[in-house]
């Protein structure tokens, strides 16, 4: 095996990488400083980017506030409700009633029959074959077979609660809300979550970028003129961002992004959680052709960094320790020691910034404050993990996140116990659709 191995590689291949070798045995702080920047210098990059939004959006938003112009709102009798479902008849329910007055064209798509009073049932038929897959699917047969006259459909997850809509408050085309995830499960997801709601703060900076990066498929409405144009007929497991991407681009779609908070649900376990962050990251990256070469390259960049995100907690503790003088091994590197050092504080205050734009955008138990503040690098380094894992084992099944009729209170009960969330057999999926290969994966 060896010469195998050795006939393949060549002389000058084996005498480069040996000497390398004998590099970093005889300079390890020049390699260690080499790799700390390289992970320093591709996190500083999407964190960059995050500020240069924030500037944008505000900028943006305060100019719009002082223009005389109206902002023209539709009411919601010009609204058909759209509520996606495989078949959890007791969460779609739920969902129905929390709808406000004023909603009365309801229709659930669903794969199985199920009940819902209050709402249209439609079950996409077996044998109905198109282009898009999973979700994708389910939405282009309603689309082309219970078409409305409504000038909006808004689009909701089974377990999104819109009580909070009194209007669509925009003419866009395309209208997102912003999420509010309640939890249902473990303490560990749920500060994830808040934690992820600050940092997508970004989104108000998406109407006034060229390309919007992602979409909430859980609560959007979207002209129908322009979804007959569009149409959800192309494969993705993450069909929402997709079908942005193809309406701004292809067709020139206004976007808007509506500051009323639409409340679901968080993943119930770290593990299920894991398998959202990895089908997420999957989803988006396979589907970047639709994209510009430099939102690619911004993209590939956001990805990394996401991914680093996962180690970045054990290097704070590492170089902790490491000026603590614990270990015989430096982690501040011998090139432009203050510099790394200041920028690794300035990026560090991002990360715990999130964690507070999170927090206030919440406003939840003085507890809840006090477990993610203390808990922030655990709860980056688990948030993270599955954009790390689909990086490295991308995802080739589309799976639905479990969701449960009553949601946990937001409050912190048991929390101790509960912030070691170990994922058990239970926390899997309770629906798990076979990819087009016909290959069964649980992540």
């Amino acid at each position: 095996m060896t010469g195998a191995i050795v006939e393949v590689v060549s002389p000058e291949t084996l005498r480069v990488l040996s000497d390398a070798w004998s590099f970093v045995l005889s300079s390890p702080d020049v390699f260690v400083a080499f790799v700390l920047w390289q992970l320093l210098l591709l996190y500083t990059v999407p964190v960059a980017f995050w500020d240069y939004e924030l500037l944008r959006s505000t900028v943006s938003r305060r100019r719009i506030a002082r223009s005389s112009d109206p902002t023209l709102s539709w009411d919601l009798d010009a609204v058909q409700v759209r509520i996606l479902t495989i078949g959890n008849e007791a969460v779609v329910r739920e969902t129905v009633a929390s709808l406000p007055d004023g909603l009365d064209d309801v229709v659930v798509v669903a794969e199985e029959p199920i009940d819902v009073p209050g709402a249209e049932v439609l079950v996409v038929p077996d044998d109905f074959v198109c282009t898009a897959t999973h979700k994708g699917r389910a939405v282009e047969w309603a689309r082309r077979n219970h078409p409305t006259d409504r000038e909006y459909v808004l689009y909701l997850d089974e377990d999104t609660d819109a009580s909070a809509l009194t209007e669509i408050p925009s003419n866009a085309d395309v209208v997102q809300f912003r999420e509010r995830p309640s939890r249902s499960g473990g303490l560990v997801p749920y500060l994830a979550e808040i934690h992820r709601i600050g940092f997508n703060v970004e989104q108000r900076a998406f109407p006034f970028l060229g390309i919007p990066f992602y979409a909430w498929g859980g609560g959007i409405a979207i002209r129908r003129s322009l979804e007959e144009e569009v149409t959800w007929d192309t494969p993705s497991i993450v069909e929402d961002s997709v079908f942005l991407w193809r309406a701004v681009r292809e067709y020139g779609a206004t976007l808007d992004v509506a500051d009323v908070p639409l409340r679901n649900q968080a993943p119930p376990s770290v593990s299920a959680m894991i398998a959202q962050r990895r089908r997420w990251l999957t989803g988006t990256r396979t589907r970047t052709d639709l994209l510009p070469k430099d939102y690619r390259v911004l993209y590939q960049m956001r990805d990394l960094g996401w991914a680093l995100s996962t180690v970045s907690p054990l290097l704070w503790l590492g170089s902790v320790v490491s000026y603590l003088g614990y270990t015989d091994l430096s982690l501040l590197p011998v090139f432009f020691p203050e510099a790394y050092t200041a920028l690794s504080l300035v990026l560090l205050c991002h990360v715990y910034g999130w964690s507070l734009l999170g927090l206030v955008t919440y406003r939840p138990p003085a507890a809840v404050w006090v477990y993610l503040l203390v808990f922030t690098p655990l709860v980056v380094t688990v948030h993270s993990a599955g954009a790390l894992y689909g990086l490295l084992r991308p995802a080739k099944t589309f799976a639905v996140t479990r969701k449960v009729v009553e949601a946990a209170p937001d409050g912190v009960d048991d929390a101790l116990g509960e912030v070691l969330d170990v994922p058990t057999d239970d926390d899997a999926p309770e629906h798990l659709l076979e990819s087009d290969g016909g290959e069964e994966e649980r992540p």
